[in-house]
């Protein structure tokens, strides 16, 4: 936090202020959607950019997928108003296939990848290998994975390729409309598994690591304007903002890979 306020809020303002610098535009209030995986990254950036800028942000948070009531999709399908989105691939596709959004918009912010925790002091079970991640999965009384786009890939296809899917029939969790990490660390599943970004930060969890390699997906999270946005420009700031080389170590430090500055996750 000491280095995220003197030197990131000094450089990246200054930054800012130069790529700011030529519009002549009014201060705007940008309204903003992301999902969970970027949303730590989001948070610590937003205020850099609000007070370089002058500009405000309104910010409103849900999965990418799913039918959760405040699930990206669904907050569009009530008529939510938005000028920016950010979220995984597949949900900004379904969005612009849908025409709630710009053709052409679309800017890849981050790779993600996912991960396992365990509540802290308990056991750290082995995810090194897809053999040692199998016989995980099957010992586990329980198991909490989310119901966005990791979930999805862990229970449509990572399951079924492990030949688990019928021990977690009885003992997967599906998380809606929070992180699974709240579940793991109040004791509700034995295991869960989320992007990277959304398990690290909870201090009641172990980190135990990403899945191996050879059943890991990466996901991208992308940015699309939104059709009929209100404030278009001061967005189109923000998400250079977002996306800026000056800002690739604040993202890394979230557990993501900033694509245009590519980083590997570890398991540390």
């Amino acid at each position: 936090m000491k280095f995220f306020q003197s030197i990131t809020r000094r450089a990246l303002g200054g930054m800012l202020l130069a790529v700011l610098v030529s519009q002549a535009a009014l201060a705007a209030e940008i309204r903003v959607v992301t999902s969970g995986a970027f949303t730590e990254a989001y948070k610590q950036l937003v205020p850099i950019f609000e007070e370089a800028s002058g500009h405000k942000v309104i910010s409103s948070y849900g999965a990418s997928i799913g039918n959760a009531p405040d699930s990206i999709p669904s907050r569009f399908a009530r008529g939510e108003k938005f000028d920016l989105v950010i979220l995984s691939e597949c949900g900004l596709e379904a969005l612009m296939s849908a025409g709630k959004l710009v053709p052409g918009s679309r800017v890849d912010v981050v790779r993600s990848q996912i991960g396992a925790a365990v509540r802290k002091g308990t056991p750290k079970p082995d995810i090194s290998t897809v053999e040692a991640l199998k016989q995980t999965l099957l010992e586990a009384k329980s198991v909490a994975y989310s119901a966005s786009a990791s979930g999805t890939y862990l229970s449509s296809e990572l399951f079924p390729k492990l030949g688990v899917q019928d021990r977690l029939a009885q003992t997967g969790k599906k998380i809606y409309s929070e992180r699974v990490g709240a579940v793991v660390a109040r004791g509700d599943a034995e295991i869960g598994f989320q992007q990277v970004s959304e398990l690290i930060y909870f201090k009641e969890l172990d980190f135990i690591g990403t899945l191996p390699a050879a059943v890991q997906q990466t996901i991208f999270f992308s940015a699309g304007m939104v059709n009929g946005a209100q404030e278009p420009q001061a967005a189109r700031h923000l998400l250079t903002f977002l996306t800026s080389p000056a800002v690739a170590d604040i993202v890394r430090a979230t557990g993501l890979d900033p694509v245009n500055h590519r980083a590997t996750l570890t398991s540390k």
